[in-house]
């Protein structure tokens, strides 16, 4: 019964995963595609946009088909484990409930990848492991992505340059560094 569980598990999450990579990067199943996804992650401060939006996309989709499977395991879930950090902190202004856009449903999926990787895919799956030292290579290599992609969403945005004429950030109202104070 258990392996049965953890296949129903791993399918459900992986083809999710390869749905929701999907979307972003072909623009399948009514998903907003590459260049509307890059502009979304540019404005979240993930630059350049639209080459973070192929690599998170093909993380999700290739997470997904690796776990669905079974195949290379722990690879699938660590691959999920470090787009949804990412995707966690990116929701995390509009708080814990995807309701109102906040983090619950990546962070429920960043559990679900972190359980399956620790508990391995079962007895019904493509079972070729991943070898223990190329597994360390790739979760310190995804770790470190996903660390320089939080880092990025985490840095505060730069301060916008004032148009001409408007006053500049530590001049009062009306008052501009390169004129007197006007009596």
């Amino acid at each position: 019964m258990r392996d049965i569980l953890k296949l129903f598990a791993r399918l459900v999450l992986g083809a999710y995963m390869v749905v929701h990579g999907s979307q972003k990067l072909f623009g399948a199943f009514g998903g907003p595609g590459l260049d509307t996804a890059g502009a979304g992650f540019e404005a979240m401060g993930l630059k350049p946009g639209k080459h973070m939006a192929m690599i998170a996309s093909a993380t999700e989709l290739g997470g997904g088909v690796l776990t669905a499977t079974g195949l290379a395991d722990p690879l699938g879930p660590m691959m999920i484990m470090g787009a949804m950090t990412v995707a966690a902190v990116s929701h995390r202004a509009k708080g814990p409930l995807a309701a109102k856009g906040g983090f619950e449903l990546p962070l429920t999926n960043l559990a679900f990848a972190a359980l399956a990787a620790a508990d391995g895919p079962g007895r019904f799956a493509i079972n070729r492991p991943l070898p223990k030292k190329l597994t360390a290579v790739a979760a310190a290599g995804g770790a470190a992505l996903a660390g320089v992609s939080v880092a990025m969403l985490l840095k505060p945005p730069a301060p916008a340059e004032a148009p001409e004429g408007a006053p500049s950030a530590g001049q009062p109202d009306g008052q501009h560094a390169d004129r007197a104070p006007q009596a």
